[in-house]
């Protein structure tokens, strides 16, 4: 048995609606995208950003459970290992992608290259060709990491080798290394150069922040649902969700810190290749947007986890990580989107579709995937007698 029977038709049906939904929203964006290509592959670039932030971040988070051997790792772990393995299904829906170079990045035409000099210094890096091979080297580099920490996962369930937990770890410290260069890259590729004219050099490591932060708000999101259930709801004491919560402030805290880091580096060097990019953003019809994120994506949330009621109630918490899942794809909508709708923010169906599809497939994926394993991981050796550890808490 791979999970406990009474949360089994709980994930069934969490991932028989999610598929119905999926299926849906992808057939409305190809049926709505005929009419405008340019907007289907805008709207499809965005929602797949968003979406593949969470098992990008789900894996980040594994590996620094790993390396640091934390308590707070114990009731998230299976739902981190089945969030990352749905990084399988991001290759493949990437592919849309690959073929809707040409209405997205600039320097993927080459009339507009051959008549714009900054263009024409930076093909060595912004070229189909380039394109497509980092596609496979940062998707191969996440296969590996992923493969060898679910592979070394199930073999410790099944055999006990505590062996297995040490592989772990040594693969995590390098692994995290590999795993931010590879993300820094598809942050550059996929979304930077879509205004090739820009660029910073802390960006990669904002979206490094933004997986982390969307991942683990999710993964509290789906420990709220299993905590109902045995074996998660036998097992681990409140002190764990405060862990979490602990956690969750800090990854608030680093967002905010890189983006406004970002902004007064570029406020205070006030070079003409930078300010167009916030100019669009923090003035005009995007402002509200702005403002919004830093008042419900900063200051709300970290005022909230501050109480440490918030944090030891998975029910509060829960609705605070959720706000924060929802916030996040606004955040992703302020720093993709402005690419092309330049003066206000502009939603269309295809946008709200794309979401709808693209995560569909994705939540059905990871229902699927999750219950695969056990929801707690078994024979660790650094959760040995957990029940009594947890009941003398």
């Amino acid at each position: 048995m791979t999970s406990s029977e009474t949360v089994q038709p709980t994930l069934d049906r969490l991932q028989r609606n999610a598929l119905v939904c999926g299926v849906i929203g992808v057939v409305l964006v190809v049926v709505l995208g005929m009419r405008d290509t340019q907007q289907l592959f805008r709207s499809y670039l965005f929602a797949f950003v968003y979406w593949i932030s969470i098992p990008l971040g789900c894996t980040a988070i594994l590996m620094l459970h790993h390396l640091t051997g934390g308590w707070w790792g114990l009731p998230i772990r299976r739902i981190l290992e089945a969030g990352s393995r749905t990084i399988r299904l991001m290759a493949i829906l990437f592919i849309p992608v690959l073929f809707g170079m040409s209405k997205l990045y600039l320097w993927a035409n080459a009339a507009i290259v051959q008549s714009d000099p900054i263009l024409q210094d930076k093909r060595w890096w912004l070229n189909p060709t380039g394109f497509v091979i980092r596609y496979f080297i940062y998707f191969g580099v996440w296969f590996l990491l992923v493969g060898f920490l679910n592979k070394w996962s199930r073999e410790q369930d099944q055999t006990g080798n505590p062996a297995l937990a040490d592989r772990m770890s040594a693969i995590s410290g390098p692994g995290l290394v590999f795993w931010g260069f590879a993300v820094s890259g598809a942050a550059v590729d996929w979304v930077m150069s879509l205004e090739p004219h820009w660029y910073s050099t802390i960006y990669g490591l904002l979206f490094i922040a933004i997986e982390a932060l969307i991942a683990l708000s999710f993964t509290l999101f789906v420990l709220r649902m299993l905590s109902d259930f045995p074996p998660i709801k036998d097992s681990v004491a409140p002190s764990r969700f405060n862990d979490l919560g602990n956690i969750l402030l800090a990854f608030v805290m680093l967002w905010a810190y890189l983006s406004f880091d970002q902004l007064i580096i570029t406020w205070a060097g006030n070079l003409k290749e930078e300010i167009p990019w916030y100019m669009q953003r923090a003035f005009g019809g995007w402002a509200p947007v702005g403002v919004a994120l830093v008042i419900l994506h900063f200051f709300v949330p970290f005022l909230l986890l501050l109480q440490r009621g918030v944090k030891r109630r998975l029910r509060v918490l829960s609705i605070v990580a959720g706000w924060m899942v929802l916030l996040t794809l606004v955040d992703i909508y302020w720093i993709v989107v402005p690419s092309w709708d330049k003066l206000s923010p502009h939603v269309h169906f295809i946008d709200i579709f794309a979401v709808v599809g693209i995560g569909g497939l994705w939540v059905a994926a990871f229902a699927w995937q999750l219950k695969k394993l056990p929801l707690l991981p078994l024979h660790d050796p650094r959760f040995e007698g957990v029940l009594q550890h947890e009941h003398g808490d």
